[in-house]
């Protein structure tokens, strides 16, 4: 690892997603490729690539549906992975233990669904003392009407998120900003 103490976080970027009645392909295109340009530049930088998956008695969320997989627009050779059952990647996976193991005081979030599984980890892990760069544009989600009736659209989710986040549990930052303090290792 050439950038010791950072890892990417990857997270439920997965199958079982496209199976969801509220799935929907408008912002697939951009998430995917500024999710490929993050996971490629970390690689590049040595920096760990972990992937959780979301697994739970949901039929498309346990192993047994065959969507417990990488989505298929993204290519990923992840350098650990883990199941979590609860919205925090920190939460009955075993990725804590990982971290700890490793010397990972700084974590770069990014995946599905920006609201709700990338930010309950970003504030667990701010929670917990880690440094989080929250990689908005490399996060999906999906509209939500809220009881009222109001619909809130994909950037109005996403602009809260960085509002309720930036500051006090994390850094919002593009993919090259998380990726700016990682240089690229030499190819010798």
């Amino acid at each position: 690892m050439s950038h010791p103490g950072t890892a990417l976080l990857v997270i439920d970027v997965q199958e079982s997603f496209r199976q969801r009645p509220y799935w929907q392909t408008d912002d697939l295109p951009t998430f995917t490729s500024r999710l490929q340009a993050l996971i490629d530049g970390a690689k590049a930088r040595g920096i760990p690539v972990v992937q959780i998956f979301h697994v739970d008695d949901d039929p498309h969320f346990s192993l047994k549906s065959g969507y417990v997989r990488t989505l298929d627009e993204v290519s990923l050779e992840a350098d650990a992975i883990f199941h979590k059952p609860r919205h925090s990647a920190l939460v009955g996976s075993g990725l804590d233990v990982w971290l700890v193991e490793n010397g990972i005081r700084k974590l770069i979030v990014s995946g599905i669904r920006t609201e709700q599984c990338c930010e309950t980890t970003t504030r667990h892990a701010s929670d917990l003392g880690y440094e989080v760069d929250y990689v908005t544009e490399a996060t999906l989600t999906f509209p939500m009407t809220h009881a009222s009736g109001t619909v809130f659209s994909v950037n109005d989710i996403k602009k809260r998120s960085e509002l309720v986040l930036s500051g006090r549990f994390a850094r919002i930052a593009t993919v090259e900003e998380a990726l700016v303090d990682a240089p690229i290792r030499s190819a010798a």
